[in-house]
């Protein structure tokens, strides 16, 4: 039997006093975070959203197991932030979709969520409704013509059956409840109503594709309405793909269980502790590469240099060399090798340990 099932769903529940702790130092971390944004500069407090969001999206695609294209989502970021100098290049449709419903959540969390809210972001998930091999059910419920939605894993013949969410005859009045709660002036923490709120709407399930994405998004959009902005400074999605699978097997214990959901609240606020750790670093990072401009500020760099040696600052994945150093600055191998050897000459850059043909670059000093 499934949570859905039960006489008193959705009627959940929870020990207050077993989360009192985990949830005060969850805030405590929040508030000190989102205080320590606010004595930043503005072009740093957008370079870590930039960072930020783009990340939230990428990491929001693959717990579904899709890879976004960093640069285009990264690009689509920057120009909905109005970054000057952010590097435009072609967005595919479904990273434009991903990116527009994670700022419409963020930018207008004040305003109230609907039906057609909701349709237009699944739709912009899955443009042309077609994400494998089959057409998919875009901007409106699912309607069940494929059977029962079901979290189904194994081969086929051998399929394990993780969850099965109420039948499409129920979605109207299940979403209905839904909304009317989402849209109620919060009776509790906002941690734990953006818990509460991915639990409920993945457990309605409501569309035939795109549910975790949407469900992710409510998350960020409860949190941003709770914390009176907008501004976005830490990926919940992020942390959640680092502990994927503690997410999926929780979810499924939960949605087995009975309406009491102590124990997904008390993963859900250690999640969200942790994502606010990673966001530290992150914050940590973007002042470091702040520290290096202002002490190489008179130092004399072509455009390439200063372009990929930014990127490399960034969000870099992976080491630096040539190849990759060509590919970025959009310039010849013998132009890279020579961009690389003036850094090194110039102790910006140190080469590190290694082969000739597998030599790396870091920065010599941070």
């Amino acid at each position: 039997m499934y949570i859905w099932e039960l006489a008193d769903w959705p009627r959940f529940r929870w020990d207050g006093k077993a989360l009192a702790q985990p949830l005060a130092a969850a805030q405590v971390k929040r508030d000190l975070l989102l205080e320590r944004m606010e004595r930043l500069s503005f072009e740093l407090r957008r370079e870590i959203e930039v960072l930020t969001v783009t990340e939230e999206v990428l990491k929001s695609a693959e717990i579904e197991g899709e890879a976004l294209n960093r640069e285009s989502v990264r690009s689509c970021v920057g120009g909905r932030l109005s970054v000057p100098d952010a590097e435009r290049v072609p967005v595919d449709r479904q990273a434009e979709g991903m990116v527009k419903m994670v700022f419409d959540a963020a930018r207008n969390c004040a305003v109230p969520l609907t039906r057609g809210r909701l349709w237009t972001w699944q739709a912009g998930l899955l443009p042309g409704g077609y994400p494998g091999f089959r057409s998919i059910k875009t901007g409106e419920w699912r309607d069940d013509s494929h059977g029962p939605m079901q979290i189904v894993s194994g081969p086929l013949g051998r399929e394990h059956v993780h969850f099965q969410a109420p039948p499409a005859a129920r979605v109207e009045a299940e979403m209905t409840a839904f909304l009317n709660w989402f849209n109620e002036p919060p009776a509790m923490d906002g941690i734990v109503a953006a818990g509460l709120a991915h639990l409920w709407f993945v457990t309605i399930h409501p569309f035939e594709d795109g549910n975790g994405r949407i469900a992710r998004a409510l998350t960020e959009l409860v949190l941003a309405r709770s914390e009176n902005s907008p501004d976005r400074f830490y990926s919940l999605s992020s942390q959640i793909r680092r502990d994927r699978a503690d997410y999926y097997d929780v979810l499924e214990r939960t949605e087995k269980g009975d309406l009491d959901v102590t124990a997904w609240l008390r993963w859900f606020i250690d999640c969200f502790s942790r994502a606010l750790d990673a966001a530290e670093q992150t914050c940590a990072g973007v002042l470091r590469k702040a520290e290096f401009w202002q002490r190489h500020a008179l130092t004399a760099l072509n455009e390439r240099q200063r372009g990929v040696l930014n990127r490399f600052l960034g969000d870099f994945e992976g080491k630096l060399t040539a190849p990759k150093w060509a590919a970025l600055a959009k310039c010849s191998k013998a132009t890279a090798e020579r961009d690389l050897k003036d850094l090194v000459d110039r102790g910006l850059l140190i080469r590190n340990p290694g082969g000739s043909k597998n030599t790396s670059y870091s920065i010599a000093v941070w």
